[in-house]
């Protein structure tokens, strides 16, 4: 088994190699070039360093959402393209989760956290025991006052991931003394954490359908909003 996955729901993007188990090889960006240039390109040239082809994939995985409109349509659109393309599994999977999962931590709250605007981050809970991850909250668009409520229900260390780390982490400390905020190298998302999802989909028996993938948003876009309430007027 080789899982090829895809990370571009925010403005890094990176493309994961894994087998049944290990991580074979991985490829990050976060330069601000937009992720049409650079991701095909990373996953030819990652594939390539691995010793493999196109061939030798046998599933595909997409970080589905939340995250960045044009990001996560960017991402699925290359899982769904190439899943089709290789007759294989595709696989979307949370982005938090993912998150969640690329972090590493043992034992803990993982509490990851993108920056949604107006106030609001994109957020879900994880357990960590002893390595193994479950979740205790939905993904949700959620206040930064909510969630900083939420959180003072910890007594345990909760560690922040994702680009709403920071604005978080100055935001709640002092209601939430336990956040512990990461160091700039782990805290952008990145595909490991989506191929490890995706393996574990794979060994649950799920099915990978690339036609019935799509991007998981959360909330309606501007654009839509903005739509809506014309047509209420």
């Amino acid at each position: 088994m080789k899982i090829l996955a895809f990370e571009t729901s925010a403005k890094a993007a990176s493309v994961a190699l894994m087998d049944e188990t290990r991580l074979l090889g991985q490829s990050y960006q976060n330069t601000g070039l937009t992720h049409s240039q650079t991701l095909l390109t990373m996953a030819e040239d990652l594939m390539k360093t691995c010793g493999c082809t196109a061939r030798d994939i046998t599933a595909v995985a997409v970080a589905a959402g939340p995250g960045s409109f044009t990001g996560v349509r960017i991402g699925v659109a290359a899982a769904k393209g190439f899943a089709w393309g290789s007759q294989i599994p595709c696989y979307g999977v949370s982005t938090l989760e993912a998150m969640a999962r690329s972090l590493g931590v043992y034992s803990g709250i993982v509490c990851p956290v993108m920056d949604a605007r107006r106030s609001q981050v994109y957020n879900a809970l994880f357990r960590m025991e002893l390595g193994k991850c479950t979740r205790i909250a939905p993904d949700r668009a959620i206040s930064l006052a909510d969630l900083g409520a939420e959180l003072q229900n910890f007594s345990e260390p909760v560690f922040l991931v994702g680009d709403g780390s920071i604005l978080c982490y100055n935001s709640l400390l002092e209601r939430v003394p336990c956040l512990v905020c990461p160091a700039e190298h782990r805290m952008h998302q990145k595909a490991d954490g989506v191929a490890l999802c995706a393996r574990d989909m794979i060994a649950r028996g799920e099915a990978g359908n690339a036609e019935s993938l799509a991007p998981n948003y959360l909330r309606l876009s501007q654009a839509e909003r903005e739509r809506l309430e014309k047509e209420k007027k």
